[in-house]
């Protein structure tokens, strides 16, 4: 299944559940706990490393003997948010006062590194693109901005009309420039709004055809082939929350454009940034 509509993997406390084995592949996975005022919840990481990442809400997160505060935010577009770190072989319990909805981005981990706390004010926001392929990059996990074993996890927010995840790439080849990462993408759209995702064959032995609306709460698994575009709709801001991981001895994010399409970054730097972006700082709307 390449989209999973919200709801539809639903287990207990979590509104969304994507491990290894229910995607059909290895290494990446995501859950979305939602908690009620006052709500706990307590689960192990078995052998992922896992991000505790508010959506909305705040929340106090326990691992190690370690305690987290994290301030959280309304929604993923009033602000960018603070985090937690748990590693792997881990119990973590999470409890929101005024309740909230977690993501939890994870990746199979060899090492165990130390429970940590990820602050707000750390994450490097990038405005990637240019035009209508303008948009915000949040790198709260990206090699070279946190230290994680294997789990690389972004959020990227396109305002209405605009295009994202443009150029089409891909990263499903272990070579130079390129690195093999199984993808999700969990999708919010702002006033209840669609958007929609392709996504399409990159060679043999690597079929796949999507072309899907999808609405808050909808995710995309992306196990190989060309992603993108990502499409906004005008008059909806758009929200992916994308988490990778895969087999390659380094932590890496190496993508490769589809040679169709490569030539537009080309012509960035004759256009403007959408003056809209950032849609979201470290400061609370």
């Amino acid at each position: 299944m390449s989209v999973i509509r919200a709801g539809e993997s639903a287990e207990g406390a979590f509104s969304l559940v994507v491990t290894p084995a229910s995607a059909g592949w290895e290494y990446s996975s995501l859950r979305v706990l939602a908690l009620d005022p006052g709500g706990s919840a307590t689960f192990d990481t078995g052998e992922d490393e896992t991000i505790v990442l508010p959506l909305t809400g705040s929340c106090v997160v326990e691992c190690d003997g370690e305690r987290f505060e994290l301030v959280g935010r309304d929604d993923v577009f009033s602000r960018v948010t603070d985090f937690a770190y748990a590693p792997r072989d881990a119990q973590v319990t999470v409890t929101s006062a005024g309740g909230g909805r977690f993501a939890l981005p994870a990746a199979r981990a060899t090492r165990r590194l130390a429970a940590r706390y990820g602050p707000a004010e750390g994450v490097s926001v990038e405005l990637r693109g240019a035009g209508q392929a303008s948009r915000q990059v949040n790198n709260f996990c990206m090699p070279g901005t946190f230290d994680a074993d294997a789990l690389i996890a972004v959020e990227v927010l396109t305002p209405g009309a605009n295009w994202s995840s443009f150029p089409p790439h891909k990263h499903d080849e272990e070579r130079e420039g390129e690195s093999v990462l199984e993808e999700i993408y969990y999708f919010e759209v702002a006033n209840g709004g669609p958007g929609y995702q392709r996504v399409s064959t990159s060679g043999p032995g690597r079929e796949i055809d999507v072309c899907a609306e999808v609405r808050s709460g909808d995710t995309v698994l992306i196990p190989h082939g060309w992603h993108g575009p990502s499409m906004a709709t005008p008059g909806y801001d758009l929200y992916y929350l994308n988490v990778m991981a895969g087999p390659g001895d380094e932590r890496a994010w190496r993508i490769c454009d589809h040679p169709d399409h490569a030539w537009v970054r080309g012509t960035w730097d004759a256009e403007a940034i959408d003056p809209r972006l950032p849609l979201t700082t470290t400061e609370a709307k």
